[in-house]
């Protein structure tokens, strides 16, 4: 008698085990992962003008400081899962104008917009871990924990996007964006939803991946196309 076959993992479960991500998502533990990246060429240098084009926008500084956060922060091993489980796109052509925004499976996880000269942001996370209760009452929402988590309220606004668990968080500034991201309640949401996401399978945006993006993010600017360097301020 043959084996019996041990079911197909999808998602991150092929790299890490629920024990791994669960520990990842509490900030137990560091996860192990590649120095190589698997790379598209064509891809790369498909997006080049758009990149360039962001180069020249006065938020690009502050959309690379933000984008090399939530890469470091937000995303696990992120350069094993580079474009198949999650992807960036640059000044994409979706509705809303954004400068950046970072998918997984069929979802937008985060955005940067412009805001004058500086920039907003949008998160997407799970509406049952931003109520007091852990429901899914929209009467229910935290809004004293947000408020914490930016500099002043009037840089946090929310709405509820169509989902049952779904939940948008608008941040206004890249000082409240970085607060937002160091928030240890509010790290472990973004992580949790984006865990959620990239078990589902396969990143249905790996088309619009801009490496160049992605080399901010992965802090692998040296990589790029562009002669041009843009760092974080001081």
């Amino acid at each position: 008698m043959s084996a019996a076959r041990r079911p197909s993992s999808t998602g991150l479960r092929q790299f890490l085990d629920l024990q791994q991500q669960h520990d990842w998502m509490e900030g137990k533990t560091t996860l192990r992962d590649t120095d190589k990246r698997a790379e598209s060429l064509e891809l790369r240098f498909k997006y080049v003008p758009r990149f360039e084009k962001l180069l020249r926008r006065p938020q690009a500084p502050e959309v690379f400081r933000i984008l090399r956060c939530y890469g470091r922060d937000c995303i696990p091993i992120p350069r094993r899962t580079e474009r198949h489980y999650w992807s960036v796109s640059c000044l994409p052509s979706t509705p809303g104008k954004a400068l950046v925004r970072v998918n997984a499976s069929w979802m937008e996880l985060f955005s940067l917009y412009a805001d004058g000269e500086g920039i907003r942001a949008l998160f997407v996370v799970h509406l049952s871990d931003f109520t007091t209760d852990h429901s899914l009452d929209h009467d229910q929402v935290d809004e004293a924990f947000l408020e914490r988590c930016v500099v002043t309220p009037e840089d946090v606004a929310y709405f509820f996007p169509r989902g049952e668990d779904i939940f948008g968080i608008k941040v206004r500034g890249s000082s409240s964006i970085g607060k937002f991201l160091a928030a240890g309640r509010a790290l472990r949401a973004i992580r949790a939803f984006n865990l959620t996401h990239m078990n589902r399978g396969r990143n249905a945006y790996q088309a619009s991946h801009c490496y160049s993006l992605a080399d901010h993010m992965l802090n692998e600017e040296e990589r790029g196309i562009s002669p041009r360097e843009i760092g974080d301020p001081r």
